[in-house]
């Protein structure tokens, strides 16, 4: 069960974004509303949701997933490959927020190079995405300080996707939601697959947050394959953050 969420409201310069969707920029009033609508789905779910305020030097920054990987033991600062997203594990407020609920706080250090999109929790087991902004050693580093609290970790190699999230859920209950080349690697194939249409492929990127799966609006696919597993679904529009890569899960750190 998660009992709390971190978010951050959108910057006015989210435009500026880190991006290779080519869908144009992003309208930041749409933005605001969608992310106004997250926050109001998480806290359906029963999680108490601390929200962040805007970081205009930080046009990413409302991608808090990335900047902290959040495990019941301790908490691991990232330090994102993205050069222009570095200081964002840093900003006073995301430190003063993890403080309240960790008194365990670990950080990656140079050259590692994690972003917690590119990480996926399965029970006391996480998978890690080596890609363009997560490399070997700082997937190595996460490791070793999961293994120091009792935790595990193993190493998946991406070859299409920007994160490894970007393609993958865990919704609990051995199922495993699957886009692209996910479908077919062998670190996966325990789990139960539910393969998403490649025309779908962004909504692969759903979250679960006790019981209810949260899954981006519009992709009829996903919606009803993820139903017929008997979950409580509530749909979000995401359309302004996939413009600038991303999803559901990158919008808020969950534990």
């Amino acid at each position: 069960m998660f009992r709390n969420v971190i978010v951050r409201i959108p910057s006015a310069r989210i435009s500026e974004g880190i991006t290779s969707a080519n869908l144009g920029k992003p309208i930041y009033k749409n933005a605001l509303k969608q992310h106004s609508e997250y926050v109001a789905a998480l806290a359906k779910t029963g999680v108490n949701v601390t929200v962040l305020e805007p970081q205009d030097d930080y046009p990413d920054s409302c991608f808090v997933e990335d900047v902290a990987l959040c495990t019941r033991e301790c908490v691991i600062i990232t330090r994102p490959g993205a050069n222009t997203r570095r200081g964002e594990a840093s900003l006073g407020d995301m430190q003063e927020a993890l403080k309240k609920f960790y008194k365990n706080i670990e950080y990656i250090q140079d050259p590692g190079t994690v972003e917690a999109g590119d990480i996926m929790m399965v029970g006391d087991h996480f998978y890690i995405g080596l890609s363009a902004r997560t490399n070997q050693e700082g997937a190595q580093q996460t490791i070793k300080i999961l293994q120091k609290y009792g935790l595990s970790g193993s190493i998946v190699h991406l070859s299409e996707v920007l994160h490894l999230k970007t393609g993958l859920s865990y919704i609990e209950n051995n199922n495993l939601l699957v886009a692209g080349e996910f479908k077919t690697k062998s670190e996966f194939a325990k789990f139960h697959r539910i393969e998403i249409p490649d025309n779908e492929s962004y909504s692969a990127n759903c979250i679960w947050v006790n019981d209810f799966v949260i899954v981006p609006k519009g992709y009829k696919a996903v919606y009803e394959k993820v139903s017929a597993l008997g979950y409580k679904i509530l749909e979000v529009d995401t359309s302004e953050f996939r413009k600038i890569d991303g999803g559901l899960s990158c919008l808020s750190l969950r534990f």
